[in-house]
């Protein structure tokens, strides 16, 4: 992957980041910038995804769903029959530089034409394409797969997505307190550091329309926690910056869910009335009370299904072996009294004679 050291040189010049220490809980996050009052830039969700079919063989959609929110703000998705994780990617525009938000999980080319489609959406500057910096939410593989198709092209940039990229190269001196910036020329994204889900994960706020790319640390499906703790803090941080910032629409990497607010089926390529994929402000402000809901294990509270992924699997196994080792029990315990049955019908048949 190039990362801040890879193949593609870091432009100086068109990318800064910065950084505030936090002082007490949540101020650094206030006091980075201002409550953007001014008028955010409009955009659209007037839009139906694919949701996919039950027999994909037969599936005619395109690999990739493109929707314009705005002149310089497109929202993608991979198709669902193409890989069931059919993660959202995010491209933001700038005056001297464009951001994508996540490569997907498909890296080939031609089941996924999402380089293609991406650079088409860039603008042309005096020098070519404008330059593009990819980023990851997080280091799962169905976020970051695609970044193969961008490694090596021209002016572009590939982020590393292990924890000693994201830390260098957003200059976290005290991860996972403090606020990054990325400058896109005239367009500013925050960098809110979001561990829980996974310990490299981020969330990306753009101050131009207020979405938030929330990755799988908030999104319309199952809130998969590594780390209770580290996700409640994230939590915390992100209400602190919610409250002081305007949110037009919160955006996550997957829906999972359908409109009743039911999940689909793990691994599911069918999602039938499909739940919107924007979440709103107030599901960012309640999302800390429902983590401290949380057992450990799986929790629905409210609006949201909370669970440990691990920890569920392994209590399955667990339970699995249980019920095993008492089959095995239940079939000792018959197996030894038909030997005693039939060691009494032949000792009295010996009787007998």
């Amino acid at each position: 992957m190039a990362g801040c050291d890879g193949k593609v040189p870091r432009p100086k010049s068109r990318v800064s980041i910065g950084i505030l220490r936090r002082a007490l809980p949540g101020l650094g996050l206030l006091a980075v910038s201002s409550p953007a009052l001014a008028q955010l830039v409009p955009g659209s969700m007037d839009v139906h995804w694919y949701e996919g079919q039950a027999d994909c063989a037969s599936s005619r959609q395109p690999p990739l769903q493109l929707h314009r929110y705005n002149e310089r703000t497109f929202l993608l998705r991979e198709n669902i029959c193409i890989t069931f994780e059919a993660p959202f990617l995010y491209l933001l525009n700038g005056s001297q530089k464009a951001l994508l938000i996540d490569t997907g999980d498909v890296a080939d080319t031609k089941r996924m034409p999402l380089s293609k489609t991406v650079m088409d959406l860039l603008p042309n500057s005096a020098s070519g394409k404008l330059p593009l910096l990819v980023v990851h939410t997080h280091r799962h593989l169905d976020h970051r797969a695609g970044d193969v198709q961008f490694e090596g092209l021209p002016r572009v940039q590939v982020v590393g997505f292990d924890i000693d990229s994201v830390r260098n190269f957003y200059h976290f001196s005290d991860w996972p307190d403090g606020l990054a910036q990325i400058d896109l020329g005239d367009r500013s994204i925050d960098v809110i550091p979001t561990p829980g889900h996974n310990e490299t994960e981020v969330s990306f706020y753009d101050r131009e329309t207020g979405l938030l790319f929330s990755g799988d640390f908030l999104l319309a499906g199952r809130l998969l926690i590594d780390d209770t703790s580290a996700d409640l803090l994230s939590a915390e941080r992100v209400r602190a910056f919610a409250e002081a910032h305007p949110v037009s629409y919160v955006l996550g990497g997957h829906i999972e869910l359908n409109s009743d607010g039911e999940t689909f089926p793990w691994q599911s390529q069918f999602h039938p009335r499909e739940h919107l994929l924007q979440l709103g402000k107030e599901d960012l402000l309640a999302l800390p009370a429902a983590i401290r809901r949380f057992n450990g294990f799986y929790t629905i509270s409210g609006k949201y299904t909370l669970m440990n992924s691990m920890r569920v699997l392994l209590a399955q196994a667990a339970a699995v072996v249980v019920a095993v080792a008492g089959l095995l029990v239940v079939l000792l315990r018959y197996l030894r009294r038909l030997k005693r049955a039939r060691g009494e019908r032949a000792a009295g048949q010996s009787g007998r004679v």
